[in-house]
């Protein structure tokens, strides 16, 4: 397990899976304008500006500090003159090819996104690329933006893959991604990874924490910065819809970590809350990119969002470390070998599951996720995650131990005629007959070794 600190790190860029996606781009022949979807802080600005160091000039408007330039996007000015006027007061050359044009907190000026499609049609040789911190809320009330001439890739949290590379075990990230079932990993490897994977539970994936922990290791800072991402989230609540109160989507927040497994019941979050004002805060959570839904599915075929009971939906966090922070959970009991059974209450392993699901799918499409329930008298069973892999539909149960029943998922795969299915656990790769074990920290490795969506 290699660390290796340095007192510049927190300026430093770590790698991310994207950076060949939007390296592809630029390199492209033909494109279409980026626009960068995501919750606040998980990276989308510092991408761009590794990605701008491929350019030999770089033009930055933020929206929110440049409202005296929101005219410009009125549509009276072609693209062409807007790129003329923008060279001119940033000082900054806009030549296609040569010129990084990036647009940040666009969501300020919905003209400006209105307006990305012109720049597809009418110059599509220039490279542009846009963002913004609450984008989602304002493409909602966008009737159209330019569905086929602009380009959406949704940025998330770090992948612990990504953190393996930010704190420099590469060639432990390569190891698990090369193993399988078939062939595991030797035990030592498999418990540097389960090491690093508890850390990884503990500060999660936003970056500023990420870049904090290879700085120095210092677990106590990375709790504190937690702390303050959690009160920004929170500030931030007031922003996201006037029709919400803030105080019942910071309500419907906390009951989300603390609900942790199971059916979400409304009436958990407050006594006063009707359901559909706790309905109207999950929506607007789930479109800030903060909290991700669970709905159950028929699983009867292809594809899963074909049967859905939105009536029964589980709700998990974006980010273990801020998941651990809004429950106060003691971080030692993650960090020491054995079960994380002490953590469950909120779910962790369960979070980071859904996340990791995720983040190895396509980033060009948002990635639904899915579960399975079935409610009998003296016979419920429940698959914690369905995921369709290529023309194959598989169960996914999550074991925050080495043992566990597999009773509910055999149950599944009986009833639906399924041929295998998938157990994520502290147990290093191997199979149990038609079960196959993946290890928590190698989620990515099921989409890469069993087909991608």
């Amino acid at each position: 397990m290699q660390l290796n600190f340095n007192l510049f790190d927190m300026e430093r860029y770590y790698r991310r899976r994207i950076d060949s996606e939007l390296a592809a781009w630029a390199s492209a022949k033909s494109r279409k304008p980026l626009l960068l979807r995501g919750a606040r802080q998980v990276g989308k600005t510092s991408a761009v500006h590794h990605l701008a160091q491929q350019f030999e000039h770089f033009a930055e408007v933020d929206f929110n500090e440049r409202k005296d330039l929101h005219y410009l996007f009125d549509g009276s000015y072609s693209p062409q003159e807007i790129c003329q006027i923008l060279s001119a007061l940033l000082q900054v050359p806009i030549e296609a090819g040569k010129t990084l044009l990036f647009f940040d907190e666009i969501q300020a000026c919905p003209n400006a996104i209105n307006r990305l499609r012109y720049f597809y049609e009418k110059y599509p040789e220039l490279h542009l690329i846009a963002a913004g911190s609450l984008l989602e809320f304002a493409l909602e009330s966008l009737p159209s933006y330019g569905v086929g001439r602009i380009r959406s890739v949704f940025i998330y949290p770090f992948s612990f893959e990504e953190f393996l590379w930010a704190t420099g075990n590469d060639a432990l990230a390569t190891m698990i991604a090369e193993a399988s079932p078939q062939r595991p990993l030797a035990d030592p490897l498999h418990q540097a990874a389960l090491r690093l994977l508890r850390v990884f539970l503990v500060i999660g994936g936003m970056p500023a924490v990420v870049a904090q922990y290879c700085a120095d290791g210092n677990l106590l800072e990375c709790q504190t910065l937690l702390s303050e991402l959690v009160v920004s989230f929170q500030d931030d609540f007031a922003k996201y819809r006037k029709k919400v109160p803030a105080y019942r989507i910071d309500a419907t927040f906390r009951s989300v970590a603390e609900q942790g497994l199971g059916k979400f019941v409304y009436n958990r979050v407050a006594e006063d809350a009707t359901a559909a004002q706790v309905k109207a805060a999950l929506d607007t959570l789930v479109l800030a990119g903060i909290v991700y839904p669970v709905t159950h599915t028929a699983a009867n075929g292809i594809p899963l969002g074909a049967e859905l009971n939105e009536r029964y939906r589980r709700f998990v966090m974006m980010d273990t470390g801020m998941l651990q922070r809004v429950l106060n959970l003691d971080i030692a009991e993650v960090l020491k070998p054995g079960d994380i059974q002490v953590v469950n209450r909120g779910a962790i392993a369960e979070t980071f599951v859904a996340g990791e699901l995720i983040k190895s799918a396509s980033c060009y499409e948002p990635c639904p996720l899915y579960c399975w329930h079935r409610d009998k008298p003296g016979s419920n069973a429940e698959v914690d995650y369905v995921v369709q892999l290529g023309l194959d539909i598989y169960p996914i149960e999550v074991k925050s131990g080495s043992k566990g029943s597999m009773q509910s998922m055999r149950t599944f795969m009986q009833l639906k005629n399924i041929a295998q299915g998938i157990r994520t656990s502290l147990e290093n790769f191997c199979a149990y007959q038609d079960i196959l074990v993946y290890p928590l920290y190698a989620i990515r490795n099921i989409r890469q070794n069993m087909g991608r969506n």
